[in-house]
């Protein structure tokens, strides 16, 4: 499979994924969670849709461009992946531990941003 299909379709999962979890947090969580809590859920949900956007983006644009596409698809996952995935951790079973995975992610979505500008700067 090539890289812009497997960012297209990782992307796709991901953006449903988000749609399940942000509805499954406003009907099922809304009275369960405190308002903190759910804030904080929510920001999860906001991340994980955006990056699954940005993998999308990154995928259609690998198509149309030649380049190493694989540090900023990786990095947009890694960010998913500990960002919204600590933050949904935190906000469904409050281990405090969770709040010191978030960083890492937040580092990889940073590092998948600017990745992909180099890409389009080098095109």
């Amino acid at each position: 499979m090539n890289m812009s299909k497997l960012w297209v379709m990782i992307g796709c999962l991901s953006g449903f994924f988000s749609v399940a979890f942000g509805a499954f947090g406003a009907h099922a969580l809304k009275d369960v969670l405190s308002e903190k809590a759910l804030f904080t859920y929510q920001t999860a949900v906001q991340y994980q849709m955006i990056h699954s956007l940005a993998l999308i983006g990154l995928g259609s644009w690998v198509s149309q461009h030649s380049g190493e596409s694989q540090l900023p698809g990786w990095a947009f996952i890694l960010g998913i992946t500990f960002f919204s995935g600590s933050l949904y951790g935190l906000a469904l079973t409050d281990l405090k531990f969770l709040g010191f995975i978030t960083p890492v992610g937040g580092v990889s979505f940073l590092v998948g941003w600017i990745a992909f500008a180099f890409l389009a700067w080098k095109a």
